[in-house]
């Protein structure tokens, strides 16, 4: 226990501290600690084997209270809070670490204030452990010093030099996106060379630029696009193994339990 003490000490104050990164160190604390437990709670609301453990939080009238509505408020609370405090002060931390709490409990519930509906446990509802994923990433990465792009002033052709490079950061995240290359493009923000290799791939069979560019366009591009990003390839299989290893498994409706043979496996 010493040891990692030691361990924790010595970054907290070689890596951390000299660079000035306790808040967002802490932030990042924050939100992988709110959105563990909260993950642990919903599972163990779910489990048959825990009845001890307690629901959610239902009004007389039947209104059932989401957790992302206390990560809201505190999120609110405490980022007004830290603009009144010194950045160096004790409270402004405290604020950073109430702030990365709150963003755990609302990123958790990413895909109900997207889809406006609780779809917490079905396949939509995978939207948030993918968002949480994004953000914890972007997050290290902050912390790490990464930085999308400076702008720099000392002379007229720095300046032009610099705008130039901003616009094709923008460039290229925005043909990722458009890609339906997420994680290119949260990556290649802060990182450019991987925004560049995104864009450059092909586009999701499904996604705004397959629509507007392959099809009847170009049948070849939408034919091997249908093929790379085929259902059951492996990485959506480890994508699923991981997502029911953070999230749980789905919970199907009816209808989807009477297509759905008693033999097959729907976790």
């Amino acid at each position: 226990m010493a040891i990692e003490a030691t361990i924790f000490g010595d970054f907290w104050r070689n890596q951390i501290e000299s660079n000035h990164q306790e808040a967002i160190f802490l932030v990042l604390i924050g939100f992988l600690l709110s959105f563990g437990f909260i993950r642990m709670s919903t599972r163990l609301m779910r489990s048959p084997k825990v009845p001890w453990w307690p629901g959610s939080i239902v009004s007389d009238g039947g209104l059932h209270v989401h957790h992302h509505v206390f990560g809201i408020v505190m999120m609110m609370i405490s980022g007004s809070v830290a603009f009144a405090l010194d950045g160096n002060s004790l409270g402004f931390n405290i604020c950073a670490l109430a702030f990365g709490i709150g963003i755990g409990l609302t990123i958790d519930e990413f895909a109900l204030w997207l889809h406006l509906e609780d779809v917490y446990w079905s396949e939509e509802g995978r939207r948030s452990i993918d968002a949480t994923v994004l953000t914890a990433l972007v997050l290290a990465m902050i912390m790490l010093g990464a930085r999308p792009f400076e702008i720099g002033s000392d002379s007229v052709g720095i300046l032009i030099a610099s705008l130039i490079t901003v616009l094709f950061i923008f460039i290229v995240v925005g043909i990722c996106f458009l890609k339906e290359r997420v994680m290119h493009a949260f990556i290649g923000f802060f990182i450019w060379p991987v925004a560049l290799y995104g864009a450059c791939r092909l586009g999701k069979p499904t996604s705004p630029w397959a629509k507007r560019r392959y099809g009847e366009k170009n049948p070849s591009k939408q034919k091997r696009a249908e093929a790379r990003f085929r259902p059951g390839r492996r990485t959506d299989r480890f994508k699923e193994r991981f997502r029911d290893l953070v999230g749980g498994g789905l919970i199907h409706s009816a209808d989807d339990e009477k297509e759905t043979p008693p033999s097959s496996d729907v976790s």
